[in-house]
């Protein structure tokens, strides 16, 4: 696998979690550094530990994980999307879950990380140095998931009800295109 087939899936891998993290940033009362480097950490973290995972275990956990895997996605982005949805039409915006603890983070690194795994499971039958690509993987969500979060926010200040609205209908649209196209 050459190094720009490594990019390009880190990028692909990447987008789930780089949307979720806007919709993160469209939450933040006010953006702090820390709390940015936690969410993209998450991301990034997950995004790295998956496809080692499904290089792994892949052999044996296949079958059974992807034929859930984008139910499991679905349901988790989902119940976050109605959330945020219901925050901006009851009016709660400024009452927004912006937690980053790992109750909150937890569900979306899974949710965005499912099809990592399944990367992992192709890179056992490719010639891929395993260890030298998932850190290129983690690294390009990290970073975009930064980016994410920053656009989010900057867009969120600006139109907070609207952008709930617009950021639950994203998450649920995720979900299912997760459904149908995994």
């Amino acid at each position: 696998m050459l190094f720009i087939d490594i990019i390009l899936t880190g990028i692909g891998l990447a987008m789930d979690a780089m949307a979720v993290s806007i919709c993160k940033g469209l939450t933040m009362n006010k953006i702090v550094f820390k709390d940015m480097i936690i969410v993209a950490l998450y991301f990034g973290m997950f995004q790295f530990m998956m496809p080692i995972f499904g290089y792994v275990g892949g052999f044996y956990l296949a079958s059974i994980i992807t034929k859930v895997d984008n139910i499991v996605a679905f349901i988790l982005l989902s119940i976050i999307g109605i959330n945020m949805i219901k925050e901006g039409i009851v009016g709660e915006g400024n009452n927004v879950n912006s937690d980053i603890n790992y109750k909150v983070m937890f569900p979306l690194a899974i949710a965005t990380s499912i099809d990592a795994f399944t990367v992992g499971i192709s890179f056992a039958f490719l010639k891929v140095n395993l260890f030298f690509s998932t850190i290129i993987i983690g690294i390009i969500t990290f970073i975009l998931s930064l980016i994410g979060i920053i656009i989010g926010y900057n867009f969120g200040i600006r139109f907070q009800k609207s952008s709930l609205i617009f950021g639950g209908f994203a998450l649920i649209i995720i979900g299912l295109k997760i459904l149908l196209y995994s």
